[in-house]
């Protein structure tokens, strides 16, 4: 029995290199309910990181009363987060659900009927389309939602409509990983495998907070790092995290690179490679191109100069250097440190520069994972909800769109091709303009999560848009919407999900959705079914009704891409696990790691993108792509480092930047309504390196002000273990409470603060980096709301004073005496047969 709420990761199991992970089952059920009381249990998988940990969902009365890890699953082997056990089932029987439509009469939302409220819609979206053509609509979407789902809104808004204004929140989490890869691969995937963790020599984690934003994935580095064998772990991060400490203990290094100099740090790196002859040269040369320019660009960053741009010692970027450069196998993961920072796709290509200087991909413990925020961000990326086009097909080949409107059995001029996707960041800002006239949201609350977030608010409540949101919740973004579409969850519908490394699971319907909710796939049929949206021959566009004959469909359209699904089904993903993609003819069984061969998607007439300038985002064009004649090589591509946008001033002398929590997820939509969740990290707060709350006068506790150019907070401070310079809030706190608390959103806001800057190449938005001041306003009234647990902890010093964070109700995790066997898992022949008795847990 154990308070997962103190004990984030569990018990561990360590285990030697190349052994299989051992099977540990979590298990959580809500206070009072027994195993023995469990109706049914549900395969799914969590939804509550981007890890995709297959679970069960527990079923009592019609209602979902718990969860339990699933021992067979090739991504979790039986364990589940704290979000995960604590936050996946409370919300869906919140009282305050969205049960029945809504709609703005006289400045109120008022509820309606479904006809009343998709009757407005449709009268609304039909007037724009007849007096000004389908440029005047506009879709954000989510991470939150199933792959059937995306493929749907896809088809809807491409070919029905015709829009290129098509995005998600994606666009604030995931971008850089996608385009990174198509800048380095030819094509979006993810190359590695969680299973590298068990095979590699050292673990290179940039701007990942792994411990708190993936935390069972943590705890299988752990089960690693804590062996007699450990790999060696390098930490890039300015805070001090769980994962800074486990490399110090590992023998490895934390770099802690000043706010917004990423780039500079990575061609550092790099530089050291070239000049300590850690190149495989001949793999190089017969799988790469660009070796020459990008040691040229790399060249004046020696360790001296990146120590004086980064404010990282010479010695240990010669050591972090030296641990990459002479491990036989490594394994690199990024998130939104370098994501969300000054330069992203440039860092995060970098990263990918060092694994082909050295040849370490495509085998086991040689991978590269650049992670994802959300649980389902990789099927938006598929399917083409967020823009792009389905499949990984590339919106400037005519071939390509081609194979679109003969799937569609539309006119291929039809789908929006004649420019790049619009991004997020451009369809607020056509909203704000005008120009797009109506704003459909699904699944995400960009008035809380989107960047300068008093403009966000602004668009959103203007009389310019006519904005629909369909959610679970009447979110801060819903508050201001002129029609709401209340929305089924997780576990109230049935579909598809992928997750970081590929993996595709299948949730079944556990429950039925409160009052007149229904799926986001039924909700956007319905508005196809209205608008009379039909193909050439006037048959109903989308084809489909259901979410199995919705998968079908989209793997037909995934056929001979890179994203192969044809081989899946719902039966299939019925048994065990879930399957990594490819799965395919060559691949019956799925693919654990790509790039085996290695050959990569990067011939002209297959790639998803010809590629950019890192520094200008300005792009290749075909002819320029077909002279390279990549033939399957990838690129190696470098970009000089320049400053970011927003330094500090004497004005402004401090740098601001964002994060998470581990207790936390997004706009807390669903762990703020989980009551052990929420009481662990219950409001905002700041953390103040221990150098600068002493040169302002700050102590734990106290109330500031911190401002940017842009807006003001006030919370509590958090004096931690962030570097010094560096001032770091959670983003997740906006007006709405538990504890039904509603203080204006500016008081708590972090993205009241942020800019309204983007990556050039993959348009994500810079939440890392802008100037702040902070001035003390008031003593507190106790500590901080912060977390003790992770990264928020206070410094070792100061710890006694702060009481340490706990609450989670009890749960079972029982370690499986027998190993179960796991496809793909390179080391599976050191398994044994699953057990065939049942694991019960226990309340």
């Amino acid at each position: 029995m154990t308070d997962r709420i103190a004990d984030i990761w569990g018990e561990r199991t360590p285990h030697a290199k190349g052994t299989v992970w051992p099977a540990r089952v979590d298990l959580h059920l809500d206070e009072g309910v027994r195993e023995e009381d469990v109706e049914a249990w549900v395969p799914s998988a969590c939804v509550l990181c981007s890890n995709g940990c297959g679970c069960d969902i527990a079923v009592k009365d019609g209602r979902m009363v718990g969860v339990r890890g699933r021992a067979t699953d090739v991504v979790n082997h039986g364990r589940l987060g704290p979000k995960g056990l604590y936050g996946s089932t409370p919300w869906a029987s919140s009282p305050d659900r969205l049960r029945r439509p809504m709609v703005r009469e006289g400045g109120r939302l008022v509820e309606t009927d479904w006809e009343t409220a998709m009757g407005r819609v449709v009268q609304e979206s039909r007037r724009l389309l007849e007096e000004n053509g389908p440029l005047t609509h506009g879709f954000y979407t989510s991470g939150q939602l199933f792959l059937e789902e995306y493929y749907t809104l896809a088809v809807i808004g491409k070919a029905g409509l015709g829009t290129p204004h098509m995005d998600g929140n994606t666009r604030l989490c995931t971008a850089t990983s996608a385009a990174a890869f198509k800048e380095s691969f030819g094509a979006d995937g993810q190359p590695g495998s969680y299973t590298d963790i068990e095979h590699c020599d050292a673990i290179f984690l940039y701007g990942h907070n792994m411990a708190e934003t993936q935390t069972v994935l943590w705890a299988r580095i752990l089960d690693r790092t804590r062996a007699e064998d450990p790999p060696v772990v390098v930490c890039v991060d300015p805070r001090r995290t769980p994962v800074a400490e486990e490399a110090e203990r590992t023998g490895g290094v934390h770099l802690a690179p000043r706010v917004g100099t990423n780039l500079a740090l990575m061609n550092g790196l790099t530089r050291e490679l070239f000049e300590r002859g850690w190149i495989d040269e001949a793999w190089v040369a017969a799988h790469t191109i660009g070796v020459d320019d990008l040691r040229a660009v790399v060249e004046p960053y020696t360790p001296e100069e990146v120590a004086a741009t980064c404010g990282v010692d010479a010695g240990d970027l010669r050591r972090a250097a030296e641990i990459f450069g002479t491990s036989d196998n490594v394994l690199s993961t990024v998130l939104q440190g370098f994501y969300q920072s000054h330069q992203a796709t440039a860092s995060a290509v970098a990263v990918h520069n060092l694994h082909l200087l050295r040849g370490l991909i495509g085998r086991p413990g040689s991978g590269i994972l650049q992670m994802n925020g959300q649980p389902t961000a990789q099927n938006n990326r598929e399917c083409g909800a967020d823009g792009d086009l389905p499949g990984f097909r590339n919106w400037n080949n005519p071939r390509h769109v081609q194979e679109l409107a003969d799937l569609w059995n539309v006119d291929p001029l039809t789908i929006p091709h004649w420019a790049p996707p619009t991004n997020a960041m451009q369809i607020f800002g056509y909203a704000e303009q005008g120009s797009i006239e109506l704003l459909w949201i699904s699944a995400t609350n960009p008035a809380v999560s989107m960047p300068e977030s008093a403009r966000i608010r602004r668009i959103l409540g203007s009389d310019r848009c006519f904005v629909v949101v369909q959610d679970l919740f009447l979110t801060e973004t819903a508050q201001l919407a002129d029609v709401v579409l209340p929305a089924a969850g997780w576990g109230e519908k049935t579909g598809t999900f992928t997750n970081v490394n590929r993996t595709v699971h299948l949730s079944e319907k556990a429950v039925e959705p409160p009052g007149e909710a229904r799926s986001d796939l039924d909700i956007f049929l319905m508005y196809a079914r209205a608008m009379g949206f039909v193909d050439r021959a006037g048959d109903p566009l989308p084809s489909w009704n259901s979410p199995e004959e919705a998968f079908d469909a989209w793997r037909a359209a995934s056929a001979g891409r890179p994203v192969d699904y044809t081989g899946l089904s719902y039966d299939k993903l019925r048994g065990p696990t879930g399957i990594p993609w490819p799965v395919d003819e060559e691949a019956p069984e799925g693919t654990d790691r790509l790039y085996t061969d290695p050959v990569f998607p990067t011939d002209t007439d297959r790639c998803e993108t010809y590629g950019h300038d890192l520094v200008t985002g300005a792009a290749v064009t075909e002819q320029e792509h077909r002279a390279m004649a990549p033939n399957g090589r990838a690129f190696l591509k470098g970009a000089a480092y320049t400053p970011p946008h927003e330094e500090p001033s004497d004005d402004f002398p401090l740098l601001f930047t964002t994060g998470r929590t581990v207790y936390q997820f997004h706009t807390r939509t669903k762990t703020g309504r989980a009551r052990s969740l929420h009481e662990a990290a219950p409001d905002a707060w700041v953390e103040l390196s221990t150098t600068d709350a002493d040169a302002l006068g700050i102590s734990e506790g106290d109330v500031v002000r911190v401002e940017s150019p842009r807006g003001t907070i006030e919370v509590q401070a958090r004096i931690g273990q962030v570097m010094p310079g560096a001032v770091f809030a959670p983003f997740h706190y906006g007006s709405w409470d538990l504890d039904g608390l509603a203080p204006d959103q500016q008081h708590r806001q972090a993205n009241e603060l942020t800019m309204t800057v983007w990556d050039p190449v993959s348009k994500q938005p810079y939440f890392k980096t802008a100037a702040c001041r902070v001035t003390r306003v008031r003593a507190g009234d106790g500590p901080a709301p912060a977390p003790t647990t992770a990264a928020s902890a206070p410094p070792p010093a100061r710890r006694r004073a702060v009481p340490p964070t706990a609450g989670g109700g009890p749960t079972t995790s029982e370690v499986l005496p027998e190993t179960p066997t796991y496809p793909n898992d390179p080391a599976a022949g050191t398994s044994h047969p699953a057990p065939t008795r049942t694991i019960a847990g226990r309340s």
